[in-house]
């Protein structure tokens, strides 16, 4: 027996995008350079010097200059919540100022005001992969325990502005992905064949120890806000039923939910202390990090593109094309032409595994298909007929719905890249996951002139049926 797909009254439906990937203008209204301005090829490159006339990112999808146009097609799809960043570097142009840059807060004073016109919430992230070039450069990011103190300062000043009028906000975007992107997820410049394990989880306790504290200074500036964690959620399983193959998983799975353990428990857990202790790994914790960490979040928000399979057997262990944070590839799946294996079920499995170890309410805030869009005119009317992308998002929809029926507490679901965007691991604007398109080339022309996919209107009427219009 199936039971009808249900989503529960106030249920809120929306997308997501972070700044560097749609807001361009990156030497306007006083900001300074991000890690971002140097990665002109996305992860898939080292960094460079500095921003490069390839950069896609320094001009984006325009945001900066089209958020009134942007948002008001997000509110015609019926949009419940909007998941946007500020980009440090608005607020603090080198990230180590102790005075905002009031440019960089008026931005996002009209970015709100859009939103709340059209009776959008936000949900703000306060650092998705754009730590400021210079923490980076003269602190080698996370690293240095100074960078505690200044994402608190940088934290108090967004959370002092923008008080009564958010109420969700996100510390550190995708945190565990530093295991594998330390310079992107971390702003740490050593690159990562050098990087000592030691020094990686050191950095990895000074982002939990600053995402808690700033935990605590939201609910000391505003009993209202509703602060959460942002982890990469994936599910692992063994690629044969062989119990070293079981314990290969139980390890990997340990490694992605240690970040949300100390986040939702208040305390390193069992396992990880014996990582370290195996490991030889000596962390540098004071009396008060153990305070500071008690301060745990209210909700576990997560991303969620793909499975993967992990084995004990070191033949077997090939690692797939598009799997980031390891794991090797399931014969059983299909993947995306960027390799990202498609498995709508495994939503369902870790909406289940979170729920059940954190009883925590969960929140998806980004899940979407990226692909070669092509623009074409139907009726004399551009757009994309991406019904590829339509029967993505329908069927882990569809597995939304039976994790809600299971008993998991969900607040909402963004899907990412509502609007084309700048890839965060390969840089290309032709890797488009929005129901918007952009005209915009990876080779930086177009006019930046935007249309509405076959998805865009198919998106409305999920919003508008509460779910209720999902082939099941």
């Amino acid at each position: 027996m199936t039971t009808a797909l249900s989503f529960p009254d106030g249920f809120l439906w929306g997308g997501a995008t972070a700044a560097n990937q749609v807001e361009g203008a990156y030497n306007q209204g006083g900001k300074g350079l991000s890690i971002q301005d140097t990665m002109p090829k996305g992860i898939m490159a080292p960094p460079v010097d500095g921003p490069t006339p390839d950069n896609l990112k320094l001009e984006a999808v325009d945001f900066y200059h089209r958020y009134a146009e942007d948002i008001a097609l997000f509110a015609e799809m019926g949009f419940k919540t909007y998941r946007f960043s500020i980009a440090w570097s608005r607020i603090f142009p080198n990230g180590d100022e102790t005075e905002p840059n009031e440019e960089g807060l008026a931005f996002y004073d009209r970015v709100l005001d859009e939103l709340e016109k059209h009776g959008i919430e936000p949900l703000i992230t306060l650092s998705h992969y754009e730590t400021p070039l210079h923490l980076a450069q003269k602190y080698d990011g996370w690293i240095s325990r100074d960078l505690i103190g200044f994402f608190e300062n940088y934290a108090r000043a967004v959370f002092e502005r923008y008080k009564g009028r958010v109420t969700y906000w996100l510390t550190f975007n995708e945190i565990n992905s530093v295991l594998h992107a330390p310079y992107l997820s971390g702003g740490i410049k050593t690159p990562k064949e050098q990087l000592d394990p030691a020094a990686l989880y050191q950095a990895i306790h000074h982002e939990l120890v600053a995402s808690a504290r700033v935990t605590r200074i939201a609910h000391e500036i505003d009993p209202g806000y509703l602060i959460g964690c942002m982890v990469i959620g994936m599910p692992i399983y063994p690629l044969t039923p062989a119990p070293d193959d079981i314990v290969a998983v139980m390890n990997a799975d340990h490694a992605n939910l240690m970040f949300s353990d100390v986040h939702v428990r208040g305390a390193y857990p069992g396992y990880a202390q014996r990582f370290f202790r195996d490991n030889g790994i000596t962390l540098s914790i004071t009396e008060q990090d153990l305070e500071d960490l008690k301060n745990t979040v209210d909700f576990v928000s997560f991303s969620y593109y793909m499975s993967v399979a992990e084995t004990a057997d070191p033949a077997l262990k090939i690692k797939g094309e598009g799997n980031i944070m390891g794991g090797v590839p399931n014969p059983h799946l299909a993947a995306s032409e960027w390799g990202w294996q498609i498995d709508p079920q495994g939503l369902r499995v870790i909406l289940n595994q979170f729920w059940d170890r954190w009883q925590k309410p969960l929140f998806i805030v980004e899940n979407g298909l990226g692909a070669k869009d092509v623009l074409v005119e139907v009726d004399g009317v551009k757009t994309v007929e991406d019904d590829y992308r339509i029967d993505y998002l329908n069927d882990h929809l569809v597995q939304v719905g039976e994790a809600i029926a299971d008993g998991v507490d969900l607040l909402g679901y963004t899907t990412w890249g509502c609007i084309d965007l700048v890839s965060a691991s390969t840089a290309q604007l032709s890797k488009r996951y929005g129901f918007i398109y952009v005209d915009r080339n990876d080779d930086g022309t177009g006019t930046l002139d935007r249309f509405k996919k076959k998805s865009f209107d198919w998106y409305a009427e999920v919003i508008r049926t509460n779910g209720a219009s999902l082939s099941a």
